[in-house]
């Protein structure tokens, strides 16, 4: 039994549909497409299954509409928000933890997919916020109110403080016990935005980057 549609997203049930679907509705070149704009959906984090009929605490235990696959369309991320507003469903509010490598990414992800409605909690706009500082330079002496100017937010974030939509929290979070903690502590569903470390070096401005990079995929747990 499910409490509430988020209880069902986390379930191993909704997980096996969702990769049963995919499997079957690539088309005959092995591509899957979006079921609302019909353009290829490249990312597997960006592939999300939408509900026709939505999702309620009513009918979140009635399988004949929450792991029906008539039910259920596989959709780009940025589409099931274009759905929701323009038919001016509220829902839930929803939360995610995006993290990957630095240079991965993340956040050029997540302006793709947000809307103004929404709520970004990303660490290096944060820096560039509270100082003259570009994101690659991070005064030490500025650390500490960095760090709690994050923690208020995502604070707020626990306790759905405001009228946003989706909250998206941004970072690099290598180890799998503490993205779980954080991610138990706010309800929120992990993406991980996967990239070569090549390709992530090949982006990093500084030596100090570089040096994070290899740190990450040092300690990443899958």
């Amino acid at each position: 039994m499910f409490e509430s549609p988020h209880d069902l997203y986390k379930s191993k049930e909704w997980q096996d549909l969702l990769q049963t679907l995919k499997l079957e509705r690539v088309n005959d070149e092995g591509k899957l497409i979006c079921e609302h704009c019909r353009k290829e959906i490249v990312k597997a984090y960006d592939c999300i299954g939408h509900h026709k009929i939505p999702l309620n605490n009513s009918n979140v235990n009635d399988y004949n509409i929450s792991l029906n696959p008539y039910n259920i369309m596989l959709i780009h991320f940025k589409c099931h928000n274009a759905i929701h507003h323009r038919f001016g469903f509220e829902l839930p509010k929803k939360v995610y933890i995006v993290y990957g490598s630095p240079c991965s990414g993340k956040s050029t992800w997540v302006n793709g997919v947000a809307t103004g409605d929404d709520l970004i909690v990303d660490i290096d706009k944060i820096w560039e916020c509270i100082s003259f500082c570009d994101k690659y330079n991070k005064p030490n002496k500025l650390k500490a109110n960095a760090f709690e100017v994050r923690n208020n937010l995502i604070e707020q974030v626990k306790m759905r403080v405001g009228n946003w939509q989706n909250a998206f929290v941004i970072g690099t979070y290598p180890l799998k016990m503490e993205r779980q903690r954080l991610a138990d502590k706010l309800g929120a569903e992990l993406i991980l935005i996967e990239c070569d470390k090549e390709i992530c070096l090949s982006r990093a401005k500084n030596e100090n980057w570089k040096k994070y990079i290899e740190e990450w995929f040092e300690n990443f747990q899958l």
